[in-house]
């Protein structure tokens, strides 16, 4: 997928972009994360530690850490190294043991130990970029500022037409007119479970002989292509 500018959303984009996200809201009712989580810090911690690595990991994970480091402040306060052996199957465990202790320290030291409720705010949290701020806002506060890209919504957006782009700010400006803003949380679900069970990345179930007929082919521009 080359990288090229944003261009700007026409009427029939538009329109094909609704049609993909209603038949996709009505294949999947319940839109939520696949990561277990009971509050904002739980879900951001969540989301780092899901970089690289499965939400069915993170999820046999996050328990032990958090049993371990309940609050803000102790995962803070915590040796790297201990965070680091907890969650170390996660892949890329020092980077990311380095990054949620640090994280956790700033919320301590500049947000009152209160995760931080504003884009602007989050991406200063070590770890913390726009597709992590964009889940947590949404999911954790049902605030609306942007639309989460990771792999899926970027190899997704891409075939279906709506980006020219691999860069995630490109595509996610690239997305963002196409949606109503209260449809932005849903849609990146929407695309990534899609992208889970039937537009894979290596075998895209376009065709009847790699699985039932794909319910978007009548609308996507690039069927069959990868």
């Amino acid at each position: 997928m080359p990288a090229q500018t944003a261009a700007p959303a026409t009427g029939a984009q538009r329109t094909r972009a609704q049609e993909v996200f209603a038949i996709l809201a009505a294949r999947y009712p319940s839109p939520a994360p696949a990561l277990d989580y009971a509050d904002a810090w739980g879900l951001l911690v969540a989301t780092v530690l899901a970089a690289q690595c499965t939400d069915a990991r993170v999820n046999q994970v996050t328990p032990t850490l958090f049993a371990r480091w309940p609050r803000i402040a102790d995962l803070a306060d915590a040796d790297v190294t201990d965070i680091e052996d907890v969650v170390r199957s996660t892949g890329f465990f020092r980077n990311k043991a380095k990054n949620l202790k640090a994280a956790a320290a700033r919320v301590m030291a500049v947000y009152g130990g209160e995760v931080p409720r504003s884009m602007a705010e989050l991406i200063t949290l070590p770890g913390v970029a726009r597709k992590t701020a964009n889940i947590v806002l949404s999911n954790a506060f049902g605030i609306n500022e942007g639309i989460a890209v990771d792999t899926h919504v970027t190899r997704l957006a891409f075939r279906l037409g709506f980006t020219q782009s691999d860069a995630p700010k490109i595509i996610e400006r690239d997305l963002m007119p196409l949606f109503d803003r209260s449809q932005w949380a849903d849609i990146n679900h929407y695309l990534v479970f899609f992208g889970r069970e039937v537009c894979d990345a290596r075998k895209p179930k376009c065709a009847p002989e790699n699985g039932p007929p794909c319910p978007l082919a009548h609308l996507c521009p690039r069927k069959g292509l990868k």
